[in-house]
């Protein structure tokens, strides 16, 4: 099938670790129909839980950043699905829209809510699995923002006066330590008081969860999977009557503009560290070149100065242990400002289509594939 590379992850000889940080891998600059992308992840996790990847091709840019939690399997799951998913339903609906991206949403949704069903009875902790899912479709000069959770897609845009180049957020953080979210939440749980409970310093969907959308997460979307043993476990107090989350994309559609510079796409575990606007300015600041391995460590940098330690001091610590310090984190940074394709050419050529995905895991370096071209079309 015409995505079949975005199934298998890149091996280690793009990027790999970075000045002794075996945790950080990278991908320097690669182009794309409209420009360059940069992309780079640092895994903190005993298993990386993030993934993302970029699908390039005469007529489209697709980009997906995954933030996993309770286990890697959803967003890998996301990663080997939501792209087919998304190039099958534009070709019969004949171009990308806002109902093709959410057809794939709820098309990845449902698989997994498949495989969860078949593992159930021999893992069900598999229930409690969950991702966030940010996705970014560019195509005939219109940009597609979709969104479930709490990574982030910014744009860098040059200001209307002047040489500035300022922050404009395109994504919706949907968790509820957000005021917005939790009015959300409780609105459409008014016959629960504790719908929403503030415990351990942070705002949670029945004191557990603080994204409320995500792909997966089926213990708290389906009650026939909350049931015991496993909402024992995770300490829900009494069987859920109804889902807690839901796995609808905030969608947003933009024309782009000539003053569009790049665009941020990145878990939250570069928010966390760096504002939208500090990360615009590392990248208007700075070379193409490793731009996403740049933000990567200006995140891990203040990381390290909030507990009075150096990036050198972080770097050195291993996986897990290293969660205590910082998430994982992954960033893409798309650069929009030409079309590199000739009209001319032909869109059966493999050359063209290229398809760009992070390894399982970056301590392992479980990638059994590297990066190649597309060699089939349909």
């Amino acid at each position: 099938m015409m995505l079949e590379m975005c199934r298998r992850p890149l091996e280690k000889c793009f990027g790999g670790g970075d000045g002794g940080d075996g945790l950080l891998w990278h991908m320097d600059l690669k182009p794309h129909s409209s420009g360059d992308y940069s992309i780079a992840v640092v895994q903190a996790n005993s298993a990386l839980e993030d993934q993302g990847q970029v699908f390039t091709s005469p007529y489209a840019t697709y980009i997906g950043v995954y933030d996993g939690h309770g286990g890697p399997e959803a967003s890998r799951f996301i990663t080997n699905r939501l792209f087919p998913f998304l190039h099958k339903f534009s070709i019969e609906q004949g171009g990308l829209s806002e109902d093709v991206i959410k057809k794939a949403f709820d098309a990845t949704e449902e698989e997994f809510l498949d495989l969860v069903k078949a593992s159930w009875p021999v893992r069900p902790q598999i229930a409690s699995v969950g991702s966030c899912c940010l996705v970014g479709a560019i195509s005939n000069g219109v940009l597609y923002v979709a969104n479930l959770g709490d990574s982030r897609a910014v744009l860098g845009r040059r200001a209307s006066e002047g040489q500035a180049v300022v922050a404009e957020r395109l994504s919706t953080d949907h968790n509820v330590a957000v005021e917005e979210v939790r009015k959300e939440v409780k609105d459409l749980h008014p016959d629960d008081a504790h719908i929403v409970v503030y415990t351990r310093g942070v705002w949670r969907i029945k004191g557990i969860i603080q994204v409320s959308r995500s792909i997966g997460d089926v213990y708290l979307k389906k009650p026939e999977f909350n049931r015991d043993p496993l909402f024992h476990h995770f300490g829900i107090p009494v069987p859920l009557k109804r889902p807690v989350m839901t796995a609808e994309p905030s969608i947003l559609v933009r024309k782009l503009q000539p003053q569009d510079m790049f665009l941020i796409f990145a878990t939250d575990g570069l928010w966390e560290h760096l504002s939208d606007e500090a990360a615009i300015k590392i990248v208007s600041k700075n070379s193409r070149v490793g731009i996403a391995k740049r933000l990567v460590r200006a995140a891990i940098e203040e990381a390290a100065r909030k507990r009075e330690l150096r990036y050198e001091d972080i770097k050195r610590i291993e996986k897990g242990v290293r969660r205590h310090f910082h998430d994982d984190i992954t960033v893409i940074v798309i650069f929009l400002d030409h079309s590199q394709v000739s009209p001319n050419a032909s869109l059966k050529d493999p050359s063209l289509f290229n398809c760009t995905s992070v390894p399982v895991d970056i301590f392992s370096m479980n990638g059994d594939e590297a990066d190649v071209s597309l060699h089939t079309i349909p």
